[in-house]
C-alpha cells in the first residue's frame, strides 16, 4: 500500500511529464488500447506454453525473485506478444531495459510499470493510475504500443524501439534492447 501512495504522490508531483517525453502520444494508439484492454483472457497451446516457461523462468529468476510474479509476466509475455504478433523474446528485452522487471519503476519522464507505459494513458483511457503497476495491463497497453511502432516502422526494429522509447533518430535506446534480446531473452 506504502508503494502504491508513493507512486501516486510521483504521478502527482510530474503533471507535464508526459507531455515533455513527446512518446506514445500518437492519437490512434488510444483506440488500440481501448481495443487491447476490452479484449478478453488469452489462451496458448499449452505445450507451447510450458516450453516457454522452461525456457524463460531460469533465465528470469535472476531478477524477479518472487515466483508468482514470475509466472505472471512470463504467462502475459507470451500471451500479449502472440496475440500482437510480437516475438515474445523481444518484449522480455524491452520490459529487461525498460524497469529490469520492478513493475513498480517511475522513470524521470513519468513513465510507469513493467514497460514503462506514460501517464496520461490512463486518463485518456478511463483507467486509474494504479492499474498502470499491474502487470497484465502493463504488458498489455506496452505490446499493443509496441506493435502499433513496429507497424509503422515497417518491421524495422531499430526505428520502432525509438519511437517506443522516445529516442527517435537516436541509435542508443534499440542498440541496448536487441543487444540484450540476443543475449538474454532469444526465444526460437
Amino acid at each position: 500500500m506504502a508503494r502504491l501512495v508513493l507512486f501516486t504522490l510521483v504521478l502527482l508531483a510530474l503533471p507535464g511529464a508526459a507531455v515533455l517525453a513527446d512518446r506514445q502520444q500518437d492519437p490512434e494508439i488510444g483506440a488500440l488500447l481501448e481495443r487491447a484492454l476490452a479484449a478478453g483472457e488469452c489462451y496458448v497451446d499449452r505445450f507451447e506454453r510450458d516450453v516457454w516457461f522452461k525456457t524463460m523462468d531460469p533465465r528470469l529468476s535472476r531478477l524477479v525473485r518472487d515466483a508468482t510474479d514470475r509466472v505472471e509476466i512470463l504467462h502475459h509475455v507470451y500471451c500479449e506478444a502472440r496475440k500482437q504478433e510480437l516475438p515474445p523474446g523481444l518484449v522480455m528485452a524491452v520490459i529487461d531495459v525498460e524497469s529490469r522487471f520492478d513493475h513498480w519503476a517511475v522513470s524521470s519522464a513519468g513513465a510507469v510499470g513493467l514497460m514503462q507505459i506514460m501517464p496520461f494513458w490512463p486518463r485518456e483511457l478511463g483507467m486509474t493510475n494504479d492499474q498502470l503497476v499491474r502487470i497484465p495491463q502493463n504488458i498489455r497497453m506496452g505490446c499493443t504500443i509496441l506493435k502499433f511502432y513496429l507497424d509503422r516502422e515497417r518491421g524495422d526494429y531499430t526505428r520502432a524501439l525509438a519511437r517506443y522509447n522516445g529516442s527517435v533518430g537516436r541509435r542508443d535506446y534499440a542498440d541496448l534492447v536487441l543487444t540484450r534480446l540476443a543475449r538474454r531473452w532469444q526465444y526460437h
